[in-house]
Order: C-alpha cells, then sequence, then structure tokens
C-alpha cells in the first residue's frame, strides 16, 4: 500500500468518536497547562501522563497528540499577553507578540500565533508521515551491533541537550545511566543496586523518573519561587482578527519558518529553540520593515511562531522510526508511549501498523482541534493565568502523586515521585538541567543490551563491532563528537582566563 492509502486508513481507525473526544481534550488540556508559565511541553506531558491510565493504546496516544500541539500553542499565550515565555522558544515571540499587545493588537498576534502554528504543525505531520516509514524500514536491517553502535551514538549527542556545560551534562546523564542499572542484571539475574528492597527488583520506573524530576520538581520550584503573574488583558472576540496588510506579511513567515523549523527539527539538540531564533533573524534579514522588528512587527511572531512547531513535529520521525527522541518533548512524549507498552521504533510501523498510521492521522486530527478549539476559547485559557499559583499548584502535586500510585498500586512508587521531586527541584536550584538524566535513563538500558548481545554475537571481540561497516562509522561518530566538545570546552575555558600582563 501506498502512504496516501495507509494513512486514510490511519484516518479510518482514528475518526472513531471516542478518538475524535479523546482528541479534543488533550488539545483543551494541553492548551490550559501551556499557559501557566515555566512549564512548557516536557513539564505539561509530565503531569498530564495520568489522565490516560486505563484508555486504549491508541486513544491514549491520541491524547498524548493532543496534549503536544495544545501545549507548544499555550506558550505563546503568556509570552504575547504579559511577556513572560511559556517555554524556551516563545522567549522570541516576547520580542514583538508583547510589543503588538502594548499596541492593542494582542487579538492578532495570538490568531497568527494560532494559525502559525497548525500551518507548521502540518508540514511537519506531512514528513512524517512520508519520512518515517523509509527510516524505519532501513532500521529493519540493523543487528544487535548497529543497535548498541545508534545507542552510544545517540546518547553522546543527546547528552548535549538543553546544557551549556559538558561537564554538567555528562555528569546528569551518568547518573541517569546509573539509576537504568537497578535491578536485574539482564544476563545473570543477580541484582544490582536494590539495597535489599524487592520493590526495585523491577528497576527504577522511567515513567516514575519523569513524573518526579520533570513534574513534581517544577511543581515545588514555582511554589518556592512565589512567582506572581501579571493580570492578563481580555480578548474580546473581534479582535481575533488579521488585517489585509498583516495576512499579507504573515503568509511569506509562516512559509519560511514551516521550513526552517522542520528541517532543524531532524537535528538532535534543542530544535524548536535554535529554529525560532533563527526563524526570526531571518524574517529581520528579508524584511523590508526591518525598523519595525522588536516595536510589533507580525512577522516577528509568524516566523518563530511556525517553525518552533514544526521543528517539535520534526522531531517526531527519529522518535517514531528509531525510538530516539531528540528533543527535551520528544522524550517526554515517549514516557506516554512506555506507560502503555508501546515501544516506538522500526518495529512500531511494521508490526503495528493500525497504531503508527492512526497516531499520524489522530495528529492531523489534533492540530486542526488546536485551531478550532484554541480561538474561540482564548478568553477562557487567558481566564487560567488569574488563577493563584499556590492554590493551583498543589492541586497538581496531589493528582501527580495519585497517578504515582496508580501505576502499580505501590505506596513505593509515591515515595519515590516524592524523591525525584525534591531531587529534580536541588539540580534546578544548583542550575542543572534535568533532561540529560532522562536521555541516560532512557538509553541506559538500550546500550547495555546492544552491548551483550553484540559480544556474544562476535565472541567478545569487540575489534569485531568497529569493521562492520555501519556500527564503525556510528561508533567513530560518537567518538569524534567526544571530542569535537572536549576541544570546543578547551578553547572555551582558555578565552575566559585573563590573559597575563
Amino acid at each position: 500500500m501506498s502512504t496516501f492509502e495507509l494513512l486514510l486508513h490511519g484516518f479510518s481507525v482514528a475518526l472513531s468518536p471516542t478518538n475524535i473526544f479523546a482528541a479534543i481534550v488533550g488539545v483543551v488540556l494541553g492548551t490550559v497547562a501551556g499557559v501557566l508559565p515555566g512549564l512548557g511541553i516536557s513539564g505539561t506531558i509530565a503531569l498530564l501522563l495520568p489522565i490516560s491510565f486505563g484508555l486504549e493504546p491508541l486513544t491514549a496516544l491520541v491524547i498524548f497528540a493532543g496534549i503536544y500541539y495544545g501545549a507548544m500553542y499555550g506558550g505563546s499565550t503568556t509570552a504575547i499577553l504579559i511577556n513572560v515565555p511559556g517555554e524556551g522558544p516563545s522567549i522570541v515571540t516576547c520580542i514583538d507578540g508583547y510589543a503588538m499587545t502594548k499596541k492593542g493588537r494582542a487579538g492578532a498576534a495570538l490568531a497568527v500565533a494560532a494559525i502559525g502554528s497548525f500551518i507548521a504543525g502540518t508540514v511537519g505531520l506531512v514528513g512524517l508521515a512520508f519520512f518515517a516509514p523509509i527510516i524505519a524500514d532501513s532500521a529493519l536491517a540493523f543487528g544487535p551491533p548497529e543497535y548498541f553502535a545508534l545507542a552510544v551514538l545517540a546518547l553522546v549527542v543527546l547528552a548535549g541537550i538543553g546544557s551549556q556545560s559538558m561537564i554538567r551534562s555528562g555528569l546528569m546523564v551518568c547518573i541517569g545511566v546509573m539509576l537504568s542499572t537497578v535491578g536485574m542484571d539482564p544476563m545473570g539475574g543477580i541484582q544490582r543496586f536494590t539495597l535489599g528492597t524487592d520493590a526495585l527488583l523491577a528497576g527504577i520506573d522511567f515513567v516514575i523518573v519523569v513524573m518526579g524530576a520533570y513534574g513534581l520538581g517544577e511543581v515545588i520550584e514555582t511554589i518556592s519561587s512565589n512567582q506572581r503573574i501579571p493580570r492578563p488583558p481580555r480578548i474580546p472576540w473581534r479582535e481575533l482578527y488579521l488585517t489585509k496588510e498583516e495576512t499579507r506579511r504573515s503568509i511569506p513567515a509562516i512559509a519560511r519558518g514551516s521550513v526552517i523549523g522542520f528541517l532543524i527539527g531532524l537535528i538532535p539538540g534543542p530544535s524548536a529553540s535554535i529554529s525560532s531564533f533563527l526563524s526570526y533573524s531571518v524574517e529581520r534579514r528579508v524584511s523590508r520593515r526591518a525598523a519595525e522588528f522588536g516595536k510589533g512587527a507580525i512577522e516577528g511572531v509568524a516566523g518563530p511562531e511556525s517553525a518552533n512547531n514544526a521543528a517539535e513535529s520534526a522531531t517526531l520521525i527519529p522518535l517514531l522510526s528509531l525510538g530516539l527522541p531528540f528533543s527535551s518533548s520528544a522524550a517526554m512524549l515517549l514516557s506516554g508511549f512506555l506507560i502503555h507498552g508501546i515501544a516506538p521504533g522500526p518495529m512500531l510501523v511494521s508490526s503495528h501498523p493500525d497504531l503508527f498510521w492512526g497516531l499520524v492521522a489522530s495528529m492531523f486530527i489534533g492540530n486542526v482541534f488546536l485551531l478550532i478549539v484554541n480561538l474561540p476559547l482564548i478568553g477562557i485559557f487567558v481566564s487560567i493565568l488569574r488563577v493563584p499559583l499556590n492554590i493551583l499548584m498543589p492541586l497538581v502535586a496531589v493528582v501527580v502523586m495519585i497517578s504515582a500510585y496508580g501505576l502499580s498500586n505501590s505506596v513505593f512508587d509515591v515515595w519515590l515521585v516524592a524523591f525525584f521531586g525534591v531531587f529534580g527541584f536541588v539540580m534546578r536550584l544548583a542550575k542543572f538541567n534535568i533532561i540529560p538524566l532522562v536521555i541516560g535513563l532512557f538509553l541506559g538500558p538500550l546500550v547495555e543490551r546492544g552491548l551483550i548481545q553484540s559480544m556474544v554475537l562476535v565472541d567478545g571481540n569487540f575489534v569485531s563491532l568497529l569493521m562492520r561497516p555501519l556500527s564503525g562509522i556510528m561508533l567513530g561518530l560518537a567518538v569524534l563528537v567526544i571530542v569535537v566538545k572536549m576541544i570546543t570546552a578547551l578553547v572555551k575555558f582558555k578565552t575566559t582566563i585573563p590573559s597575563e600582563a
């Protein structure tokens, strides 16, 4: 069957009343949580993971798709209305989005952000539908050595996500890998690092760490910071429109931002932030009204918002086809898959076509509902910013704890979530990024299992792994990345040392 026929089959699976309702719920919840400053896509998914418990796998994934797109759009709302970015990529949106609010054009800024998000998300999903199956088919030819080399390369490359310090990032990765070894040895069945506790025999659940370090840790940080959110302006429905001139200026910016975001999204790292900054720079260079940027240029909202949404959609390609999260939000989305026993990767496309194509189709549906739901309900979403955080955050914490217990009906899991919540909060205070830890925790078992299987295959001769073309190239690239990072760190260190007189 062609890609188009498979996608149509996916729509036939996804367009059930239950899944349509799930898409609406996901978009609304994602937008609501995304509006809260500081959460972002990753925090939103971490906090809303529990709502999918007990649902059918596809229905749960439809909700996650809605949350994913809703949270992406929700972050731009606070950036435009109160000059507080809901997430990293929305920092650029603050520049001209808030300036448009001060000029009385907040409605137009919100509208172009929603339209740009819809168009860019659609571009990204078209790329996902065509490229993910091709990559997955190629990956099916991999053996254990190739999977080991790919996991090592991914661990090395993704270790620097969201961190400027190689040492800090490497330390968090090591902690994540160490946590992944807790439990039973996959070869000999020997207990490892269980501290004599039977509850740790099965290891530390990836989702527990995510909910604790990212979800509960975010709640503790928000409460302890005692931050206050400025009251946003009211946005009447009649103001959610674009003039002909604004429409004419927005269309090219949205197109350029979509292309830039999609290409950057295929590169490991904080692609959404990079693409939004790059898009803003491009728009400023090509615009005939460069002097308006920073003072309310609508291109400064349309381009970056389109770019970061296209980038987030593009990161789903390596996630679904290879099982590798190229961004922090993709890593959080991965936890949603794992809750329902679904392992993204090459076998997902070939062994579960209904699930894969149903998910892709549901993302299209969720993207449409993002546009349909958000514009009419923008006033309701904005009103959430008026709820005091000292009321909202404790309620969220209670939901996280109840959900942790619901994973396996274990009180020990509740204590683990509390522990990792405090751990995540302390790491934030120390300026450590949590994402490398999550990456290490997820990829650690893949590296260990791949190494064990490879050593059995080549009779313990590690050099044989380097002699295989694909595994040798990927391991060589991993070493090259480490060397480049070390050289870059040394050069940066030398430039910071005051020159001697």
